[in-house]
Order: C-alpha cells, then sequence, then structure tokens
C-alpha cells in the first residue's frame, strides 16, 4: 500500500497554507449551503421559476448523496488528488451555471454541479490532513474546520439578502465562484504532499455495490423533485419508478429495520433523516412565505434563517454539557419534540390574522431542538456500536442526513405546489404542517435510540 509522507517531515509553512486554504474552502461550502435558502425567493421571481422551486432547493442534497459515497471510494482506491482536483473544477463550475442562469431549469441543473462539487471536496481535505498535519496539530485543525461549518451558517443567510436586496442574487453564486478561483491556486503546493494511487487495494465488489446503490438512491430522488414539481401525466409513474429504486437501494445504505424504525442504532438513523426533512422543508419554504406573501425584504427572511442558525449552536452547547446517558437519551426524544413545537409555531405565520413575525421566534425554536439532538444522535449510534462498525454508522448517519432533507423537499415541494394556485398561504401552511408531523415522527424515532 503506498504510505502517505510523514507528517513530521511537512514544512510548518505548507501545513499554515493547508489550514488557511482548507478552512477558506469550507467556509465557502458552507456558505452556500446556507445562501440558496434566503436568496432563492428572488431567484424563482426575477426567473419565473416558482414551479422548480423545490429542484433548485434540493438538487444539491440529491447531488451530494451520490458524490459523498463515490469520493470515499474513489479516494481509497486512486487517492484523494482526483478526487479534490474534479471538486475543485465542478463546485465553482456549478455556481458560474447558477449565476448566470436565464432560467430557472439551468439554474437546478447549476446548483446540482455545485453539489456534486461539494460532495467531492470535503473527504480529501481530512485525507489531507492526516498525510502533511503532525498528529499533535490535528485536533486544532478539525476544531477549525468545525468553526468553519458555523460561522457562515450564522452570517451567511443575512449576507445573502443584503447581497441581493443591494445588487443582485447573481452575485452570491458568481461572488463565491471567484474566492473559489483564489482557494483553488493555493491548493497547488499542497498537492505534491497528498497520499497517491493505493496500488494493492483491489476493486471490492461490496464497495461498488454501495456506490452503485447510493448513485441510484440520488438519482431516484432527484425524479422524485422533478416529477412533484412538473405533475404531469408522466409524474406518477415516474414516482412509482422512484419508490421501488429507493426500495432496493436503501438496504444497502442504512441500516437493517431503519425504515421500520427499529430500537437502537436504525432508530437513531431514521431520526437523522426525518430530522433533516423537518428542518430543511422549513428554512426552504419559510423565506418564501415571507418574501412572496408578505413582501419581506430578502435580508429580512434571510435573519430569519440566520435566527435557526444560531439557536442551532446554542442547542448543541446544551447538549455537549449533558454527561449522564440517561440525560443523553432524553435528548434523542425531547429535541425532536422542540423541533415540531418550533416548527408548529413558525406554522402560525401562515395564518391569516397572525403576524409573519411569529416565524422569528417559531425558527429559534426550532433551531434549539435541531441543535440539542443533532450531535446526540451520533453519540448515542456510536455508542450502541461495535468499534470495528463505527466508519459504516457514520456513514449511515450521512447517508440519511442528505436522503432526509432531498426526500424532504421533494414531498413538501409536490404539497406546496399542488396548493400554491388556491390563494392565500394555505400551501405554505400545508407544507410547514407536513414539516411539523415528519418532526413528531422523528420524535418516535427518538425515543427508541435507547435499545440495545
Amino acid at each position: 500500500m503506498t504510505r502517505p509522507p510523514a507528517p513530521v517531515t511537512a514544512p510548518p509553512d505548507l501545513v499554515r497554507l493547508l489550514l488557511v486554504a482548507s478552512v477558506a474552502l469550507i467556509t465557502i461550502v458552507a456558505f452556500e449551503n446556507l445562501a440558496a435558502s434566503a436568496a432563492l425567493p428572488a431567484v424563482s421571481a426575477e426567473l419565473d421559476g416558482l414551479r422548480l422551486y423545490p429542484v433548485a432547493a434540493g438538487a444539491p442534497l440529491a447531488a451530494q448523496l451520490v458524490a459523498t459515497a463515490v469520493a470515499g471510494r474513489w479516494a481509497d482506491v486512486r487517492g484523494p488528488r482526483p478526487v479534490l482536483l474534479l471538486g475543485l473544477v465542478l463546485f465553482p463550475l456549478g455556481l458560474v451555471l447558477a449565476g448566470t442562469a436565464p432560467s430557472m431549469a439551468v439554474l437546478a441543473v447549476g446548483r446540482a454541479v455545485q453539489g456534486l462539487g461539494g460532495g467531492l471536496l470535503i473527504v480529501p481535505l481530512y485525507v489531507l490532513v492526516g498525510a502533511i498535519v503532525p498528529a499533535a496539530r490535528q485536533p486544532g485543525f478539525f476544531a477549525w474546520f468545525s468553526a468553519a461549518w458555523v460561522v457562515p451558517a450564522l452570517g451567511g443567510p443575512a449576507l445573502t439578502g443584503l447581497v441581493v436586496d443591494h445588487a443582485s442574487w447573481r452575485w452570491v453564486f458568481l461572488g463565491a465562484a471567484a474566492l473559489m478561483a483564489v482557494v483553488t491556486l493555493a491548493f497547488a503546493p499542497l498537492l505534491r504532499h497528498m497520499p497517491g494511487r493505493d496500488a494493492q487495494r483491489a476493486e471490492q465488489p461490496a464497495a461498488r455495490g454501495l456506490v452503485l446503490a447510493a448513485t441510484a438512491a440520488g438519482a431516484a430522488v432527484a425524479v422524485l423533485q422533478v416529477a412533484g414539481s412538473a405533475q404531469g401525466a408522466w409524474s406518477l409513474p415516474a414516482v412509482g419508478a422512484a419508490v421501488v429504486v429507493l426500495g432496493v437501494s436503501l438496504p444497502r445504505l442504512l441500516p437493517p429495520g431503519t425504515v421500520r424504525l427499529r430500537s437502537g442504532v436504525p432508530a437513531a438513523v431514521a431520526c437523522r433523516a426525518l430530522l433533516n426533512a423537518t428542518f430543511m422543508t422549513s428554512q426552504t419554504f419559510l423565506p418564501l412565505l415571507l418574501v412572496r406573501e408578505y413582501g419581506w425584504t430578502v435580508t429580512a427572511a434571510g435573519f430569519v434563517v440566520a435566527v435557526a442558525s444560531l439557536t442551532w449552536a446554542v442547542g448543541a452547547f446544551v447538549q455537549g454539557r449533558v454527561s449522564t446517558a440517561a440525560g443523553r437519551g432524553r435528548l434523542a426524544w425531547a429535541g425532536p419534540l422542540v423541533l415540531a413545537a418550533g416548527t408548529l409555531v413558525t406554522a402560525g405565520a401562515a395564518l391569516p390574522g397572525v403576524s409573519p413575525w411569529v416565524a422569528v421566534p417559531g425558527a429559534a425554536v426550532a433551531g434549539l431542538g435541531i441543535g440539542m439532538v443533532y450531535p446526540a444522535l451520533t453519540v448515542l449510534a456510536l455508542r450502541l456500536t461495535p468499534p470495528v462498525q463505527h466508519g459504516a454508522v457514520s456513514a449511515s448517519l450521512q447517508v440519511a442526513d442528505s436522503l432526509g432533507a432531498a426526500t424532504g423537499l421533494a414531498v413538501s415541494g409536490a404539497l406546496v405546489l399542488a396548493l400554491i394556485n388556491s390563494g392565500g398561504t394555505v400551501a405554505y401552511l400545508a407544507g410547514l404542517l407536513l414539516a411539523a408531523a415528519v418532526a413528531l415522527l422523528a420524535t418516535v424515532a427518538g425515543a427508541r435510540t435507547r435499545g440495545t
């Protein structure tokens, strides 16, 4: 097996360059994952693309489901260098396509390409840290990586609103693409230190099957999103075929019993999928409600998204202070219950005679709930799993995150679009109530995570 360069031989300047470049890259990826939630209402208004609104929001999630599985296997066999290079090409390419899109359909394609690129970028960074960073400094690197995800969540939506309101939504994508060009140049001297191809590792049929299953699942979710948005004569057969493909592929990607909420790890994985379905649905359609129906600026709608991100961080801090096993077990059902309550309050913004400002405390409570349970589920799943299976469980949790968010948007998007022409805000109310119902189902799944 080809060995990576010894970390202690890496020059200090190279280690510092890796830290700066990686944090910058993760920050851009994280920002773009959140920016669309605030920018899409303005995009759909300018491009007359309301019908493709759920597709544009969900396409990156379906693409990331495929890219994550491919990136891990490809990096194992060929080394991380080609994975990183392709990600560095696809991610800004998707941003440029989205930023110059003449129609919502082209923007959705650009978002999908962006999702593929973003899904390919993160795995090589972890490999590169292990290759050139001294072991004593690696924990500090990963702490910075975590911060790079949190900071855009706090300020990204509000910044997006300012750009959209005072310049153009196109700069949300094109500005990030320009920054990516600078970051890509910073990675040039780092590529020489990346581990190469593992010549002794043969292709494993099981691993190939995992990639094929993830690809099939991602394609099926994309079909659900498009069919739900189109709602044509072909939509129902397409949905049926996608459901069949998901039924065949998901057993390869998730622990047995996940769909049945079997106690223990399967219930924890299912809970993560349901949590993401709820939160992504709310964060996608709430800004559309506020901007399209109530005339809020994109900046103001982005503030609501930022509030939910802030309280997510608070909830994560709170769960970190719970040390007993019983207390952490209670978080698994209490967090989804708080998320459901916050989503219900948020849905009040779609009720006639109720101030839309109720969305602010609702989003705050919802963010607090998912922050309380999201990391706690990872701890519970690992505690219930033998160490030799920790990698497989971690992969299942990541797949559940993408699958839940993408599928939730496909279903809720179809419901909202089916009712959108009925007038008023009933469509948004239906979508948000569906999200709250999913959160209640996540509460049931969370209560079943403490099995053996």
